[in-house]
Order: C-alpha cells, then structure tokens, then sequence
C-alpha cells in the first residue's frame, strides 16, 4: 500500500440522524403514547403528499407490508408471480408463504432493474402479480409495465424500498395509481429505525390491510384507548402485529423533512463517485435508465470486471473501507433453487452481474475526501492485482 490508510472504518452506511429527530422522539416519549397513534397518522398523510397516493399504512417493515399486501389480495397456491431475482430474499420468503411460484424476468445489467422487454413472454393464466423494484433508486420502466398490467389485468405492486425520492416522468414511486412498498431501514434514504410504509388508492384494501395489520381489530389502539374511546373490539377476521409505534413515526416525521436534503446528498457523492471512478477499466459503472427520470441513489454499485469479489472486499477492509452486497440473486437461494428451480427464463444478465457487484459506501454525512478516499483505494487496488 503506497496510500495512508485511515485510522477510522468508513462504514457501508449509517443514518443521518440530527437535533431535530432526537427533540420528536423524545417529544414523543414525553407525551406518554409511543405506540400506534395520532403520528402515524400524520406520517401517514406527510407521506402521501409526498407520492401523490390516496392512502398509506405505516407497518413494522416492508416485509411486513409485502405479506400483507400478497395476503390482502388472495394469493393462492400456484399463482405466479412476476419478480426480477435480483432483489432482496424477503419479497421471494413472501411469495413462498403464499405457496404461490416466484417467476423471474432477467434484468438490465446496466441499470439492473428488471428488463421489461422480457415480461410478456413470461406471462401465463397464472400470473396474478408482477413486482418491479426500484433497484438502488432508479425507477423501473412503468410505462411498459403499466401496459402490460392493462392488456392482462395483472395486479402491479412496485418495490418503492429503494425509492423515497425517485421519480419515473415527473411522477414519484408509489404514485401510479397501484399499491407500492417502502422500507424505512436504518440504511434507507430516510429511516425510523425500521419499519414500513404501504400507499395505494383502494380503500376498500387500505381497510383490509389495517384490518391484518393489527389482529384484524377494527379500530386502533388510540381510538380504543383515547378520551371517550371505546375498548371493546370484535374480529371477523384473524390478523398479524404488524403496527408501527409513534416512536418511530416521530423519527420518519422529521426524516421526511429533510428528503430532499438528504437525497441532495447522495446525488452530490454519487457524481463524485461517478467522475473519480471513470474510466477505468476493471470497473462497470452504474448507469442511468434512458427515460427521464430522478434517481435517488440509495445505492452506489460497482461490478468488478476481473478482480476475485472475495478477495476485493478484503483488500477494501484493509484500507479501512466498509461495502455491501446487493444482493445475491433469489434464484441462487439454496431453498429458492431446490423449489422453483427450472421455473422461470434463463437468466444471462442476472448471473453475468451476480459475482461482480458491490455496493460502495453512500450516505449523506459522508465528506468528499470520505469519496475521494475510497476511489484512491479502489485505483489502487486494482493496480496491484
């Protein structure tokens, strides 16, 4: 190593936590009522000001909201699902729990976001659902999603988990006039420590889905035990605990403030990013989708052309340099390949982009020289073999 390493680890991400969220939590806790309330109502409304949805429900965790939402529309056993493999385990735990059968549609490897050009050859009678993610906050092709979805009256239900502050054509994730899922993890664009968030503009489902959120008791714990509440519930039908607690909704309140703010962040160090890691050539480089769009940048992902992936993430540990993998692709899952194995479209950019990705550090309190740091020790890195 001819470069001075740093003395403190650069983690993969950490949130951006400031006064003002530290006052609302503990506002909160002064106030006596920490769980499922009044905040999360307002959490609720904030946030679809922000997507242009009618209606939202504050969960736990997205996974959560995915169960839910597969739930509430009566997934059964054998329906298909339309899913691109790179995502995250969760949405394919899902799909399983229904005994439904995950379909998986190749992706871009540019962009890595599902290639929607391969859809409609993987339709059959028993596609019921399609899940487009927002892979690391570039928005999916909605538009040729959102055709398909009417010429065969499939449901749509975006995976927004990547996407507070991602735009397809002016509009925002979740504001397509489907059901969208977003997670609010400490590694999100904005976070409540963890929990989730569902918009749609149903709301005969919004009832259902607070119905299985909560025990599938009617009326929420604030209604049940505020002045002149009613205790008493019946249920029709069983539900989950699912709820977010105020708590948090005090924390995703003030996070929500300061989007713009934040994600303004992640785009500055991703330009950065994008002009210190030009050009070279063990690198691809992330690249943005032809349509207009805004992309968030929950995520900054390299793939390395020749270098070992093991051996590279050792090396950045060496430097002192954190990373993350997002993710292994769903049909490489050992109990994903043993149960849907031949099921779906051969994969060719899926397992052409699987060894080589690696997500670098990317969050708003980082510095330029936190930026230019990690481009150096990449640079070097690879000269060295």
């Amino acid at each position: 190593m001819s470069m001075k390493i740093r003395k403190d680890f650069l983690p993969f991400s950490r949130p951006s936590i400031g006064e003002t969220e530290i006052n609302s939590v503990v506002a909160c806790l002064k106030s006596g009522w920490i769980t499922t309330g009044a905040l999360c109502k307002e959490f609720e409304d904030k946030f679809c000001g922000l997507t242009g949805a009618r209606q939202a429900v504050t969960l736990n965790s997205a996974t959560a909201g995915m169960h839910l939402m597969l739930t509430a529309l009566n997934l059964q056993p054998g329906d298909e699902v339309i899913t691109p493999s790179m995502t995250f385990a969760s949405t394919i735990n899902m799909i399983a729990m229904r005994q439904a059968k995950p379909v998986f549609v190749d992706i871009d490897y540019d962009t890595l976001n599902i290639n929607c050009d391969l859809i409609e050859a993987s339709l059959t009678s028993r596609t019921k659902v399609i899940i487009p993610v927002h892979f690391a906050g570039a928005p999916a092709d909605m538009d040729k999603i959102n055709e398909l979805a009417r010429k065969y009256s499939f449901v749509v239900l975006e995976d927004a988990a990547h996407a507070v502050g991602t735009y397809y054509k002016g509009i925002h994730a979740g504001g397509f006039g489907h059901a969208a899922i977003f997670s609010f993890h400490p590694i999100k664009n904005i976070t409540t420590g963890e929990g989730g968030m569902i918009t749609l503009n149903d709301a005969d489902l919004e009832k259902k889905l607070r119905l299985l959120r909560f025990h599938g008791i009617e009326r929420d714990a604030w209604k049940r035990y505020g002045k002149g509440g009613d205790p008493s519930y019946d249920i029709m039908e069983p539900g989950y605990k699912y709820n977010m607690p105020d708590l948090l909704a005090a924390l995703g309140i003030a996070q929500l403030e300061r989007w713009k703010e934040l994600n303004g962040r992640r785009q500055t160090l991703a330009r950065l990013y994008l002009a210190g890691l030009q050009g070279i050539d063990g690198l691809d480089l992330p690249k943005a989708p032809q349509y207009d769009h805004i992309h968030a940048w929950h995520l900054f992902i390299i793939k390395l052309k020749d270098y070992f992936r093991d051996e590279f993430m050792q090396k950045l540990a060496e430097y002192n340099i954190g990373y993350g993998l997002h993710f292994p692709p769903a049909h490489t899952l050992s109990y994903v390949n043993s149960k849907y194995n031949g099921s779906s479209m051969p994969l060719q950019e899926t397992n052409r982009a699987a060894d080589k990705i690696l997500s670098l550090p990317l969050f708003p309190d980082m510095t330029e020289d936190d930026v230019q740091y990690v481009c150096a020790a990449i640079k070097e890195i690879l000269k060295n073999g």
